[in-house]
């Protein structure tokens, strides 16, 4: 099976190496947009062609199954995705949302992009939820600058909640961080974690991972390496 994912960097990586933990034997596609990175203070409009173009990619790609990885986009333009293409797409978000309304948390607290928290996907779907922008995070993951005082400045007022959603696929690389300032308690939901758990396909196929970001640099390449532990090829793809 030939499995498309993409997200506007490195945080969609996160949900492939979950996919290839459960699912070794597939072919994946990944597509990270690192020249338009970050995406989640984008409007709609400009959030929807850039994931057109990615879902045009992945169809001249000939892949059978597209996972949006990205929060901000999962939030805001998964319906219009859905009517551009054939080929089955899942978002990253409605897993967990599930997830949620099956469990017994009392408080929630979504560390989000401004744009999911804005669309309030989460809150608009389960009652016991606080929602919380994170701009500053994405960039930080991403020019590997993590400045802990910011974190701790998010947090503070939120200590003693029983879940903490990563609402970007970027924040697991965070989740030390995030651990010195929330209580030992709390849960911290992996998205990527729960969507891969909660699918069924097929597993039958030679494994093979290419990677296709839309800028590459020392930096980027450094950040796959520590995420990505499986072989790979990787390609710089100026233009979709």
């Amino acid at each position: 099976m030939r499995i498309g994912l993409f997200d506007s960097g490195i945080g969609g990586l996160n949900v492939l190496k979950e996919f290839i933990k459960k699912y070794p034997n597939n072919e994946y596609i990944y597509y990270g947009d690192t020249k338009n990175v970050p995406y989640g203070d984008k409007d709609k409009d400009e959030l929807l062609k850039l994931s057109t173009n990615i879902i045009r990619f992945f169809e001249r790609k000939h892949v059978s199954l597209i996972i949006i990885a990205c929060g901000t986009v999962s939030s805001n333009c998964y319906l219009e995705l859905q009517k551009l293409t054939k080929i089955k797409i899942i978002d990253i978000i409605t897993p967990t949302i599930n997830y949620l309304k099956k469990s017994n948390f009392n408080k929630v607290l979504l560390l989000g992009t401004k744009r999911t928290v804005e669309s309030h996907i989460f809150k608009n779907n389960i009652n016991n939820i606080v929602e919380v922008k994170t701009p500053e995070f994405v960039l930080m993951i991403e020019n590997n600058s993590i400045d802990s005082k910011v974190i701790e400045n998010y947090l503070v007022n939120y200590r003693d909640y029983d879940a903490i959603v990563l609402g970007c696929t970027h924040y697991p690389l965070l989740t030390s961080e995030i651990k010195k300032y929330v209580s030992s308690n709390t849960l911290l939901i992996d998205m990527g974690y729960v969507l891969v758990n909660n699918l069924d396909i097929t597993n039958n196929s030679n494994y093979k991972l290419e990677l296709y970001f839309s800028k590459l640099n020392d930096e980027i390449e450094n950040n796959i390496k520590k995420i990505i532990k499986s072989d790979y090829v990787i390609y710089n793809v100026n233009d979709l």
